[in-house]
């Protein structure tokens, strides 16, 4: 077993002003935690420092270190502690070009280190029982928090303090763990179109425009003027702009930029199903690729995946529009019992 770390809350500690900053070094997370029998842990310390801090190429180390870990043949699955803030975009870049039945599980921490109740190695433990688990074979990326188990692609950060802080509004968990024993009522495998072949995305300038009442299309003109190769625009709704950007994204769109519409609205699909000048339908007809159920945050990091391999606006759109495979491993009885035990996890106060 490989556990990567990276800093973020899990290894932070709180200064005598009540400021928390990561300091504690990856082996020392490991210091105490049970492992499965048989497991051995191997800690790679990638980063130490805050997720707010960072940068695509420092996601693109993270990733690096998950595929280097993968290509020692007796490394049986990987956890990831990350930061919470930027967990969801590390989580999708590596989910992006997962091609290994084996497992790579991210977790974090809602509390520091030193919080007399914190909730890193617990979270910790959860990840590694599950890395080692043969359930999450072949399941994709993984993301592990307050004993809920999501795919990583689609789930987010939902709450800022409760500590089942991610959540994929669209799916809902797929399995949960309960004193080291993993319990899936599905399996998840990723999408079939979508760059295959590992690239790495820090030099590729992907940014992303927020949608409001009134806004103009100065932001976007001025992001492609300093050097964007993509936009993500967090739309409104389905997927709703106003004329002005419409105009702006048909221009762009022209000049081989490619623009993707996500959404500000916490789930549901991207659809054109709204007009009169400014809505999705337009947008769509002025050449913006809707991304499905993909938010922007996880949205920018496939762009970019897609403009770094060299991906045609064909190819983008197929991309975007691709879902994970989800195969129900029980009845829908027993599923929906299992999603309902969950809530009190997946649907913090």
């Amino acid at each position: 077993m490989v556990v990567i770390t990276t800093g973020g809350t899990i290894a932070s500690t709180t200064d005598g002003r009540g400021v928390k900053s990561a300091a504690i070094p990856g082996s020392a997370l490991v210091t105490g935690i049970a492992t499965p029998d048989g497991v051995g842990v191997n800690v790679v310390q990638v980063l130490s420092t805050n997720s707010y801090s960072m940068t695509l190429a420092d996601m693109d180390a993270v990733h690096d270190a998950v595929r280097e870990a993968l290509g020692e043949l007796d490394t049986c699955g990987v956890v990831v502690t990350h930061g919470t803030d930027t967990l969801e975009e590390t989580a999708m870049l590596v989910d992006i070009f997962h091609d290994d039945p084996r497992p790579v599980v991210f977790t974090g921490a809602q509390r520091s280190a030193d919080d007399p109740n914190t909730d890193g190695p617990e979270n910790l433990t959860d990840a590694i029982a599950v890395a080692a688990s043969s359930n999450a074979r072949g399941c994709g990326v993984l993301v592990c928090f307050g004993g809920v188990l999501h795919a990583a692609r689609g789930t987010r950060k939902i709450h800022n303090s409760a500590l089942s802080a991610f959540f994929d509004v669209d799916h809902g968990p797929f399995g949960i763990v309960i004193d080291r024993c993993v319990r899936v009522h599905s399996k998840v495998s990723p999408p079939a179109d979508g760059p295959r072949r590992a690239v790495a995305i820090g030099a590729t300038r992907i940014d992303t425009i927020a949608i409001y009442p009134g806004v103009d299309r100065v932001a976007l003109d001025a992001n492609i003027q300093a050097g964007a190769r993509g936009i993500v625009l967090q739309a409104t709704g389905y997927g709703n702009a106003n004329p002005d950007i419409v105009a702006a994204v048909a221009e762009h769109v022209r000049n081989g930029i490619p623009v993707v519409v996500s959404s500000r609205v916490a789930g549901g699909p991207i659809r054109g199903v709204y007009g009169g000048g400014g809505g999705g339908a337009d947008l769509m007809s002025a050449g913006a690729i809707p991304t499905g159920h993909l938010r922007p945050s996880q949205a920018r990091i496939l762009l970019a995946a897609l403009v770094a391999s060299g991906a045609d606006i064909e190819e983008i759109r197929i991309a975007m529009s691709a879902e994970p495979t989800r195969y129900v491993d029980t009845p829908d009885e027993v599923r929906n019992s299992f999603i309902s035990s969950t809530a009190a996890y997946s649907h913090p106060k």
